[in-house]
């Protein structure tokens, strides 16, 4: 199983408890743990699906460069932790 995180700054918007789904591409995972709270894919995505400007997404510690197409495979074990991005100086 793949554990699925989403960080407080999210959470105070929709509660969702860390998620634990099955294997596959990053999106099918997101997909599949926003299903316990659907309410926070609006925070999570944009309205083209890709993931939104103001939110970072690790795996396994490794930020995800890939916005968009979420095609990464991820498997047994992996870790994604989905955080409100910061920015300012």
């Amino acid at each position: 199983m793949v554990t699925v995180e989403f960080a407080p700054a999210l959470q105070r918007h929709v509660n969702c408890a860390p998620q634990s789904v099955a294997p596959g591409t990053l999106r099918e995972v997101l997909e599949a743990a926003l299903r316990a709270a659907p309410e926070l894919a609006h925070y999570v995505f944009d309205d083209q699906r890709a993931v939104r400007q103001h939110v970072a997404v690790f795996v396994n510690r490794q930020l995800v460069q890939d916005r968009v197409t979420l095609a990464q495979p991820l498997g047994d074990g992996d870790r994604v932790f989905v955080v409100q991005a910061l920015s300012g100086g």
